[in-house]
């Protein structure tokens, strides 16, 4: 079958790197794609926004099966374009992305059925935020309602930096995403991923990961959009992800039916965990970066098989096959980021290191300019690797990015060390 993926990043090379392997793949297109994605399929320049523009491509490319990666096509409907045009689609219609589009609609999605999250508020104007923040002191977290790339959460630690926030907000410091603003609860804990595949009535878990959202060492430093994770996450054990299944993911699910949105795709759970009981941090409508990574890793070829029973509703026969082993992968990310970074800097080293299924550097941010690889992004690479252990996997990793030639580069030295 033909299969078109959209996207540009680390995560939708490692579903095209899934993707590929798999005998069902004939012809594989990513649009836009990235240098990396180009040595495995083909890259298309369409905007991946225009859902009318990727219907017509699908139509011209006799695409059998659209694979969405970010966030932002979905909340601009594409989904509900090619399935409007019988196109078989993985991803959820824009009314079910709203769960991530909108923190205050998952709110309402909790309340509804009883999820277990964050005490919170919402408003639509600065001062009664900053009196509300004023009236319950800091710690305290402050979110934009909208999508915001990733950036539009603030982990404030005092009151200055939650007034700062909320002004930054509603100054348009994040556009339209900051004309609502989400207050809530500040929760102590250890976070970790839940991914689970949903056609709408059925759930099946496909795994567990464990983000680095800070740039530097020892989780300090500025917020990014994650530098590095490993699979499986330890602090999810299989008590805990049947009490996520039971309490938060099927009561979301049977609210999001029952509202006559049901929800088609991969269901991302952020949970925060505290004395053995996960509470609901957000959701994500799409696969996450750099978690994907790692669960393409260990998940190969029957990472499509497993996509197309949620985009057939099929979920109920599916099974996943985990091979017992762990997979770790390290962001590098040019100089400066998540702040002010220059592009255009080359990479040397990639083509010695090997691409096998246990070792692979998925490109996130990255240019072919005249056979030059050059970075053009804030996270450029996505060193990854599997082993027996997660220490074997961080070693594995580690020994690739030495390898890699690239000084306006950076990266953390210390992925997986909650779990080692």
């Amino acid at each position: 079958m033909n299969i078109l993926i959209l996207g540009s990043g680390g995560r939708e090379h490692a579903l095209a790197w899934a993707v590929k392997q798999n005998p069902k793949t004939g012809r594989l297109i990513v649009a836009p794609g990235n240098a990396g994605i180009a040595t495995l399929a083909d890259c298309a320049d369409i905007d991946i926004l225009d859902g009318a523009a990727v219907v017509d491509f699908c139509a011209e490319n006799t695409i059998d099966f659209v694979i969405i990666g970010p966030e932002a096509p979905l909340a601009a409907g594409v989904a509900d374009a090619t399935r409007a045009a019988g196109i078989l689609t993985f991803g959820p219609s824009a009314a079910a992305a709203r769960l991530e589009a909108s923190k205050a609609f998952t709110k309402e999605v909790c309340d509804a059925c009883a999820a277990p999250t964050a005490a919170y508020a919402r408003f639509t104007e600065a001062a009664a935020a900053r009196a509300y923040v004023q009236a319950n002191g800091a710690p305290i977290v402050v979110k934009a309602d909208g999508l915001a790339a990733g950036k539009g959460v603030i982990v404030a630690e005092t009151l200055d930096q939650a007034l700062a926030a909320i002004d930054d907000m509603f100054d348009g410091a994040y556009g339209a995403a900051g004309a609502e603003v989400v207050i809530e609860e500040f929760m102590s804990g250890e976070e970790a991923s839940f991914f689970v595949l949903t056609d709408g009535t059925h759930a099946l878990p496909i795994g567990t990961a464990q983000d680095h959202k800070r740039r530097d060492d020892g989780d300090t430093g500025p917020n990014t959009g994650g530098m590095g994770a490993y699979s499986p996450a330890p602090v999810l054990t299989p008590v805990l992800q049947e009490q996520a299944m039971a309490q938060i993911i099927l009561p979301t699910i049977r609210e999001m039916a029952r509202r006559g949105t049901p929800y088609q795709g991969v269901l991302y759970a952020g949970l925060m965990i505290k004395d053995g009981q996960c509470r609901l941090v957000e959701y994500n409508a799409r696969f996450g970066d750099p978690e994907t990574q790692v669960l393409m890793m260990r998940l190969g070829a029957q990472a499509l098989d497993l996509l197309l029973a949620c985009a057939t509703g099929q979920l109920d026969k599916a099974k996943v096959h985990w091979a017992d082993d762990h997979a770790l992968t390290v962001v590098m990310a040019s100089r400066g980021y998540p702040g002010t970074y220059s592009r255009g800097s080359v990479i040397r080293g990639l083509a010695a290191l090997p691409e096998t299924s246990s070792q692979m550097v998925f490109h996130a941010g990255t240019t072919a300019v005249d056979g030059t690889l050059t970075a053009s992004g804030g996270r450029v690479l996505n060193v990854t690797a599997r082993g027996a252990t997660l220490a074997e996997a961080r070693s594995r990793a580690y020994a690739l990015v030495d390898a890699i030639d690239w000084p306006e580069g950076f990266c953390r030295r210390d992925i997986g060390w909650r779990a080692l």
